[in-house]
């Protein structure tokens, strides 16, 4: 189908409300418009007229009825994907003039993966202080790939996260902070014990492992190590991404360990009381990397912060490349 462009923008400018894109949402939520109208408290007969007055803005059906509820057709999900964007940035909205109502500057949404050093980034957001007045933010946790996607969606402004071939680099832009190396860590008296020895992964696989979730990149990474020495992989004892756990109960037991990254590692012996075992071992985990919209200017937060997090990130990894 051939839109008439200058048409259509005036469509949608004098027509297309809030209430349409929140109804679209609804739609692709519970797939029905008998469950739509429940849910908004209205009749099936208005929810389907707004629909039908909807699609008439559009010129063509932005949903399809299947033996699975109404699914979205091709030019649905475009639209769905720009609704969800909208009702995000209104929601960012809403929270900057609440911050600037406090008498600060602005609000950043910033998604960060787990093993992300918390000192670098409170370093990060102090920083940007004195250039902000009082930045305020929200942070988001999650894999890269879901950070990605609520960036994409405007859920988040910015997401510190890996770069790798793995995750869906479309309509964003990034730069590599910086690489992280491997460190195993243990109780203080394991840790002693351990690094009088030779490293030997027969003997490592015995002990009590907290690694992450299967199939990222982390737990894959120690796998592979595993693999290299010719050894089965442990199963784990407990899963978790969670540095707080991982420090309690390593500092706690005299069997558990972990292998996490040098900057998480350094934190936990200072917070956690664990011990760094001196071993040395390869590593090919994908680089830290902040991720933007490419499709978007930066505002001047979301500058802020960048070249805080980037001024930071040099200052403690020397060559973000190593």
């Amino acid at each position: 189908m051939t839109f008439e462009l200058n048409g259509l923008v005036r469509r949608l400018t004098a027509r297309l409300k809030m209430r349409h894109l929140m109804l679209l949402l609804q739609i692709e939520q519970h797939g029905s418009l008998t469950r739509v109208a429940e849910q908004m408290a209205s009749s099936q007969p208005a929810v389907t007229n707004a629909l039908a007055e909807l699609e008439s803005m559009f010129g063509t059906p932005l949903f399809e009825r299947t033996s699975r509820g109404m699914l979205p057709t091709a030019l649905g999900a475009v639209v769905l994907a720009r609704a969800r964007a909208m009702i995000h940035d209104l929601d960012h909205l809403a929270r900057n003039m609440e911050a600037v109502a406090s008498g600060h500057a602005a609000h950043l949404h910033i998604g960060v993966i787990p093993f992300i050093s918390g000192q670098m980034l409170s370093a990060a957001l102090r920083r940007t202080q004195p250039d902000m007045a009082r930045l305020t933010a929200t942070i988001h946790e999650g894999t890269s790939d879901q950070l990605l996607h609520q960036l994409r969606d405007h859920t988040v402004d910015i997401v510190i996260g890996r770069a790798s071939s793995a995750v869906d680099l479309t309509q964003v832009r990034f730069e590599v902070l910086y690489r992280q190396q491997p460190r195993l860590i243990a109780s203080r008296r394991l840790a002693a014990q351990l690094g009088r020895v030779k490293l030997d992964w027969s003997t490592l696989v015995t002990l009590d492992w907290i690694l992450g979730a299967p199939h990222t990149p982390m737990r894959e990474q120690v796998s592979d190590l595993f693999l290299a020495a010719g050894t089965v992989p442990p199963v784990p004892f407990v899963e978790s991404y969670s540095s707080k756990l991982i420090g309690e109960m390593i500092a706690t037991s005299e069997a558990a360990v972990s292998i996490v990254p040098a900057d998480i590692a350094e934190e936990l012996v200072r917070i956690a009381g664990v011990a760094i075992v001196p071993y040395s071992f390869g590593w090919t985990l994908p680089p830290i990397a902040m991720f933007t919209r490419a499709d978007a200017p930066r505002s001047a937060a979301q500058d802020a912060f960048a070249a805080s997090l980037r001024q930071i990130c040099r200052a403690t990894h020397a060559d973000p490349a190593t």
